[in-house]
């Protein structure tokens, strides 16, 4: 397994692997030329928690622009659009979470991935430059979550 960085949420560690890149979208990245594998980090799937459902908006192969929406997500926490990390074509939908996205939950870097795609540049950050961005986005996201609990 590769060096781990950690961001703590609170009293909750949230890990993060160095042989990644990072999406401000709080998607991993792996790439394997000419292929990259996405999923969701572990700070995503902490404030997501418990996944239950995944439904994309399209087929694979598709062409998607970076931003575009191409599903959704259900969790115990949120209901979530989720969107292209990039430019690129999608190549595949990890067919393994249609059934049964827990593996979101249990293996997030591994059997939890979510989708290929092949890109056409990579807006990505390494692992210590997400922990960064991380750290300056986490005092809005806890407002957001306070906000949530006092509703």
């Amino acid at each position: 397994m590769s060096e781990m960085l950690t961001f703590m949420m609170g009293e909750f560690e949230a890990e993060f692997p160095t042989d990644r890149l990072y999406v401000s979208n709080h998607m991993w990245a792996q790439v394997s030329e000419p292929v990259v594998r996405f999923g969701f980090s572990a700070y995503a799937v902490r404030l997501l928690q418990d996944v239950y459902f995944l439904d994309w908006a399209m087929d694979a192969p598709a062409s998607l622009t970076e931003k575009q929406e191409i599903g959704s997500i259900e969790s115990k926490k949120a209901e979530s659009s989720l969107y292209s990390p990039a430019n690129g074509r999608l190549l595949s939908f990890n067919q393994q979470l249609m059934n049964d996205p827990s593996a979101i939950n249990v293996d997030k870097y591994g059997d939890g991935w979510l989708f290929e795609m092949e890109i056409e540049s990579q807006p990505f950050m390494e692992a210590n430059e997400y922990v960064d961005f991380l750290v300056g986005v986490w005092e809005k996201t806890q407002r957001t979550i306070k906000g949530q609990m006092n509703d």
